[in-house]
């Protein structure tokens, strides 16, 4: 054999565990096979092509999900080590694929027009192509595959077990979630400034995360998530290469979950994308992000907890309160949810500072309360429009309540769950994580999202007054019912009901997924 040339017979074949990544190869298998449809089926049988294919490969992915989780394997490394299969992993990936189901439907939402989507995102806003287009009575129908792999690099980012196969999994739920911001079908220039805006920003996160992932690297001499715990717990801890590389892959953590100050691009892209990717966002991506957060400080940088928790403790507390405060200045409805998400983010950091078991099952808990919730609240908003398409200003929202109570009450519901009002999930939620953070010796932490959630209370108490004990405009905007919508708004509404009254189910499921991390 000529040297320095391996023979392929001396390269081991990888050994991959099909079953257990089931889920992920599910959805990325639909994914693959919505391109298929896109390339050779004909263009007026591709919409109902595509949502079946979507919506068999979630729910199929979900089932397999559920069988992993009941095989009673409680923790299992596959694919040569880069994916961790375990109790968090498999609730968050759960989680992902219910919600994603959620935002599906309004994706696949086609009565309050032909679609929700450009009909060519290639041309000019505004241009004569664009309005041959619309004429036309062309749809986008590739959004379907977009939004799958997109869930698919969600799947894979909580579970990665080392910072490479992390990365990999960044980039595969960003760069469609990139291009699906910017094909709303109305305010193009602004779905277009917001996809701009996210990718530029999250390119630079990206560069951030490797950066640190190099430096983890030179640290330790691996960036398998185990090898780095072993390597600190050997050392002292302090060395200002593992530091930094510690700082640098927070940078990117944070921004994908939108903590200050890496959360400028959310109010812009949360306004500016199609609503129904704005829900997969604020509730898929987010839970992926905390969990892949979860990951990487609970299993990889645990040992250090007591170098990285100071500077959680500034970013929780910068994210709660302007999350909070920002939000009572926004007059969008949009916007003001998305500053509302900050908040929570900063709400679901003190569940990642209590560093203990009821930390993590509080976190996998809220994750899911708040999903739900969100998906239902963004649900509303798509059937709430008036002539140039969704109403978005807050004084359109006035006397809704007297026009659609029962709309104006749900959204009301969700409102008071962001709240945290009693008897609802948020609540719990909350009173979970605070629970955990004052064990965890966090409680100055706890008084400060406290009073955040006070300052969050009065914009959502402004919203409901609005909808009720104000008379609606003579042009007030119209309520559009649609099966789709209404399916995700009545799923919401009663998941949020169900975990704030009964919540002991769901809360013991995270505390027994929160007791599986721990198996070795």
């Amino acid at each position: 054999m000529t040297p320095g040339i391996i023979a392929a017979a001396d390269i081991p074949a990888p050994h991959l565990e099909y079953g257990r990544l089931a889920p992920i190869l599910i959805v990325l298998g639909a994914a693959s096979v919505g391109v298929l449809i896109e390339a050779f089926a004909p263009r007026e049988y591709r919409y109902w092509a595509q949502v079946q294919v979507a919506l068999l490969g979630l729910v199929g992915a979900f089932a397999w999900t559920i069988a992993l989780s009941m095989s009673g394997t409680p923790h299992h490394v596959a694919a040569m080590g880069a994916i961790g299969i375990d109790g968090p992993t498999l609730f968050i990936q759960g989680t992902i694929l219910v919600l994603a189901l959620l935002s599906l439907l309004l994706v696949a939402e086609r009565r309050h027009e032909a679609s929700p989507f450009t009909a060519q995102a290639s041309s000019v806003p505004g241009s004569a192509e664009e309005r041959e287009s619309l004429v036309a009575g062309i749809t986008q129908t590739e959004v379907f595959p977009l939004l799958l792999f997109a869930v698919g690099g969600m799947l894979i980012f909580p579970a990665a077990n080392d910072l490479l196969t992390m990365f990999v999994a960044l980039e595969v739920l960003s760069l469609p979630l990139y291009l699906l911001c910017g094909l709303a079908r109305r305010r193009r220039l602004l779905s277009q400034e917001a996809a701009v805006k996210y990718f530029l920003l999250g390119a630079f996160s990206s560069a951030f995360f490797l950066y640190g992932t190099a430096l983890l690297y030179g640290y330790a001499g691996s960036v398998r998530l185990s090898d780095i715990s072993a390597a600190i717990s050997k050392q002292a801890g302090g060395e200002p290469l593992l530091l930094a590389g510690v700082a640098l892959l927070s940078v990117g953590l944070l921004f994908k979950m939108g903590a200050v100050p890496f959360h400028v691009w959310k109010p812009d892209v949360y306004q500016g994308a199609p609503t129904a990717i704005t829900a997969l966002m604020a509730s898929c991506t987010l839970v992926s992000a905390v969990g892949g957060i979860l990951r990487v400080f609970y299993v990889g940088f645990e040992t250090l907890r007591w170098d990285w928790r100071p500077m959680m403790w500034a970013v929780a507390i910068l994210t709660m309160l302007v999350g909070a405060i920002v939000a009572i200045t926004q007059t969008d409805v949009k916007r003001m949810l998305a500053y509302s998400s900050v908040a929570h983010g900063g709400f679901l950091l003190t569940g990642v500072i209590a560093t203990n078991k009821a930390g993590l099952s509080g976190t996998l808990f809220y994750l899911a309360a708040y999903g739900f919730t969100t998906v239902g609240a963004f649900a509303v908003i798509t059937m709430v429009r008036d002539a140039g398409g969704e109403a978005g200003h807050l004084s359109r929202w006035a006397g809704l309540g007297k026009r659609e109570p029962l709309l104006a009450g749900t959204f009301a519901l969700f409102l008071l769950a962001f709240a945290g009002i009693p008897l609802t999930s948020g609540f719990t939620g909350k009173f979970a994580v605070f629970q955990a953070a004052v064990a965890g010796g966090a409680t100055p932490l706890v008084i400060v999202g406290v009073l955040s959630s006070a300052i969050a209370a009065f914009f959502y108490v402004r919203v409901i007054v609005l909808m009720f004990f104000s008379d609606p405009a003579a042009d007030g905007p119209a309520v559009v019912f649609s099966p789709t919508s209404t399916a995700a708004v009545a799923v919401g509404a009663l998941v949020t009901v169900v975990l704030g009254v009964i919540p002991g189910p769901a809360l013991h499921l995270a505390q027994s997924a929160a007791n599986q991390l721990f198996v070795r």
